[in-house]
C-alpha cells in the first residue's frame, strides 16, 4: 500500500495591521493603538481544523512574539489544542532590514517568549517576508532553532531571499543545510522551467479553487509533501480598511477575504487521502 502524501498547514500569525503592504501607514510605533483582531480569527482557523474530526489536522502556528505577550492564552491554546507552536520573529521586520546583532536579539527574543508560554521547546522558524538568506539561517541555527521554514523560490517577487540549496533534487519536501539545520520550502509549482506561486497567501485568494486543488495535486505527484501557508487576516472581511492604500497592495490585501476559510476548508476535503501533520512531526518521521 503507497505511502499517504502529507499536507503541511502553516499559519503566519500576524494582524492585519502588521502586514508589509500596509507598512506605510502602519508603522510599528502604531501597532499598541490599533484593534487586535487576531484571537477571533486564529480560533476561527483552530474550530475549521476541528471540523474534520475524527481526522487530525495538525497545523504549524509561526508566531509573532510581539503578538504573543499581548494575547498568551492565544499561544497556549494553540499548543493545548495539539499544534505546533513556532517563531515568525519578534516585530516581523525583513531579516535583511536588521543588523546581525538585531537579528540574533529578535530570533532568541521571540524563541524565549513563546517558549516561556508554552513550557515546551520552540524548534521552528519562518522569516518575515520570506526574506532569509545564508547569513540569516546562520544565525537561526545559533539561536536554537532546529528548521526554519522561509525559503520560497518563486523569484518575482522582490521581498523573498535566497538561500544555497547546492541545486536539490528530491521526492522529499525537506532537506537538510550544512550545519544540521533542516528547511522546509514553500511548495510552488514548477511547469518547465517556469515556478509558479503556489503555497498559499494572496495566491490562495487569487487563483480560482479548482485549479489551485489541481496544482497542488501536481506538485504532490512529484514530491511527498505539500507545504501551505496563510494568515488569520486573510479569513477577516470585516477587518478595518485603509483608504490610503491603492493600486496592487490594496488590491493584495483585501482580495477575497470573504472566500478565504471556505476554500481552506474545500482544500482540505479534497485532500481526504493525506496527512496533515506539523512540520515539526514531518522531520521527526523522515531521514531528510
Amino acid at each position: 500500500m503507497p505511502t499517504p502524501k502529507t499536507i503541511l498547514l502553516t499559519i503566519d500569525v500576524e494582524d492585519w495591521f502588521q502586514v508589509e503592504n500596509l507598512r506605510p501607514w502602519f508603522p510599528p510605533s502604531t501597532w499598541p493603538h490599533q484593534p487586535l483582531r487576531v484571537e477571533h480569527n486564529t480560533r476561527r482557523l483552530l474550530d475549521l481544523f476541528d471540523q474534520f474530526a475524527p481526522k487530525t489536522i495538525q497545523a504549524t502556528f509561526f508566531i509573532l512574539g510581539w503578538l504573543a505577550q499581548r494575547v498568551p492564552d492565544l499561544v497556549r491554546e494553540i499548543h493545548d489544542r495539539g499544534h505546533e507552536v513556532a517563531s515568525h520573529g519578534f516585530n516581523h521586520v525583513m531579516c535583511n532590514e536588521l543588523t546581525p546583532k538585531d537579528l540574533d536579539a529578535d530570533l532568541v527574543r521571540s524563541k524565549r517568549v513563546l517558549e516561556d508560554l508554552i513550557g515546551a521547546p520552540v524548534s521552528g522558524y519562518r522569516a518575515p517576508n520570506f526574506s532569509i538568506s545564508d547569513h540569516a539561517l546562520q544565525a537561526v541555527q545559533a539561536a536554537g532553532y532546529t528548521y526554519d521554514s522561509s525559503y520560497n523560490n518563486f523569484r518575482l517577487h522582490s521581498r523573498y531571499g535566497h538561500i544555497s540549496t547546492n541545486g536539490r533534487s528530491t521526492r522529499r519536501l525537506g532537506f537538510q543545510l550544512p550545519g544540521g539545520l533542516s528547511e522546509l520550502p514553500i511548495s510552488n509549482l514548477a511547469i518547465g522551467r517556469k515556478i509558479l506561486p503556489w503555497g498559499g497567501g494572496g495566491y490562495f485568494r487569487f487563483t480560482p479553487p479548482a485549479v489551485f486543488r489541481h496544482g497542488v495535486r501536481q506538485i504532490l505527484k512529484k514530491t511527498d509533501a505539500y507545504l501551505f501557508y496563510m494568515h488569520p487576516w486573510e479569513i477577516d472581511p470585516g477587518q478595518p480598511r485603509v483608504p490610503q492604500s491603492r493600486g496592487l497592495a490594496r488590491f493584495r490585501h483585501y482580495l477575497n477575504l470573504d472566500k478565504t476559510a471556505k476554500r481552506l476548508y474545500e482544500l482540505i476535503s479534497s485532500s481526504n487521502t493525506c496527512e496533515f501533520v506539523a512540520c515539526r512531526q514531518y522531520l521527526a518521521e523522515g531521514q531528510l
